[in-house]
């Protein structure tokens, strides 16, 4: 395929927090700029909005809040942020931060780098940190070559999702544990984590917070189902852990008491197989890693589990800094093959460029609820 001629501009979207308290979203005006070397240009067909997006897009600030701005030029919606908030993110007040970690689209331009020649016309994803835009130049590196006839839509979620599914499973077996819990089990990573467990005979407990996702996950195959929601989730749980004799856990809703309730539950099916009582509890590790905050109150934490124990924090990208490249390349191959199968996302919306800064469409697509996630179409 020729290059194709590159617009001088296109559109982005902006985040900007202001020392009063106010983040403002709204497009703006970019330059688009030619490749050099390994670099290529990718035009943007899709990206999702992530939780992992939000932080970025809205600066921890109440979206249900979200009204129109007044005076831009450019669409753009106003959010607030309590003092707390903005006095932990200083760094970022009065920068127009770029926004969306993930795309998928088309290469139109390439560097004369042969890697970078080797894309022209191809679909991929990408990884850039700023991908909520028209066009966006990046290096071959950040970029995952999907198979002919793929669609930028499906290429949009290639990296965070399944490489994070990917990584929970990875990081289970490096740590010698055997089966694993995750808390929100209808996500969109959720059904992709599901979808890897049973194809690798991996045992899975998938946490949910309704009768309806009970019945979404049991409808896809998933064994093992617990619905925190219901009187009988203390008893379901345990029964899960024993069955799978998960240890390791990993959660996305970080606070509150379900990381506490984990813990509990775990060390009652490890200490029902001890041969003797022991007043530091059982002698089996037990694990929870926290990569999300969909609670974002305090982790309530009881102590009531012995002493071998740990809660910490998990994140996709220093995983894939710690990890070589041959498991790197061996992760990123699977989810291209299957980029249609196991690593499928669905979506509740659509949205421009335009849309995304609409004050009712962020109160929607801001609540993070389940099956109603957004794509970004920045063509439309």
């Amino acid at each position: 395929m020729t290059q194709q001629e590159l617009p001088e501009t296109a559109l982005e979207l902006r985040s900007t927090l202001t020392d009063d308290g106010v983040v403002t979203l709204g497009s703006a005006t970019c330059d688009v700029v030619a490749p050099t070397g390994s670099q290529v240009v990718v035009r943007v067909d899709a990206a999702p909005i992530n939780p992992s997006d939000m932080g970025m897009l809205f600066a921890m600030g109440d979206t249900s809040k979200a009204s129109a701005a007044e005076g831009s030029q450019l669409p753009a919606v106003v959010v607030p942020v309590s003092d707390v908030a903005v006095a932990g993110q200083r760094a970022r007040v009065g920068i127009a931060m770029p926004t969306g970690n993930e795309g998928g689209g088309t290469v139109v331009a390439a560097g004369p780098d042969s890697k970078a020649q080797a894309l022209l016309g191809k679909v991929v994803g990408f990884l850039s940190g700023n991908a909520y835009a028209q066009y966006r130049t990046v290096d071959v590196s950040q970029c995952l070559e999907m198979s002919d006839g793929t669609e930028p839509a499906d290429a949009a979620a290639a990296f965070v999702n399944p490489l994070t599914a990917l990584g929970m499973v990875e990081t289970m077996k490096a740590e010698g544990h055997t089966a694993l819990v995750h808390t929100v089990g209808a996500s969109n990573l959720g059904q992709m984590l599901n979808r890897i467990c049973l194809a690798d005979g991996v045992g899975l407990v998938n946490i949910v917070r309704s009768s309806e996702q009970v019945d979404l996950l049991r409808g896809v195959g998933a064994e093992h189902v617990c619905n925190s929601s219901a009187d009988s989730f203390r008893s379901d749980l345990e029964q899960a852990l024993r069955e799978t004799g998960a240890t390791i856990v990993f959660d996305a809703i970080g606070g509150g008491e379900l990381a506490d309730t984990l813990l509990s539950a775990m060390e009652t099916v490890a200490s029902e197989q001890a041969d003797e009582f022991s007043r530091y509890g059982s002698d089996t590790h037990k694990q929870v890693y926290i990569y999300g905050g969909l609670d974002r109150g305090p982790t309530m934490l009881r102590r009531s589990y012995g002493m071998a124990w740990s809660i910490g924090g998990w994140l996709l990208t220093p995983f894939l800094q710690k990890i070589d490249k041959d498991t790197r390349d061996r992760l990123s191959e699977r989810v291209a093959d299957e980029i249609t199968t196991t690593f499928a996302s669905s979506y509740g919306m659509t949205l421009s460029l335009a849309d995304v800064v609409d004050p009712e469409m962020v109160k929607r697509y801001g609540r993070m609820a389940t099956g109603d996630k957004a794509l970004i179409t920045p063509q439309a």
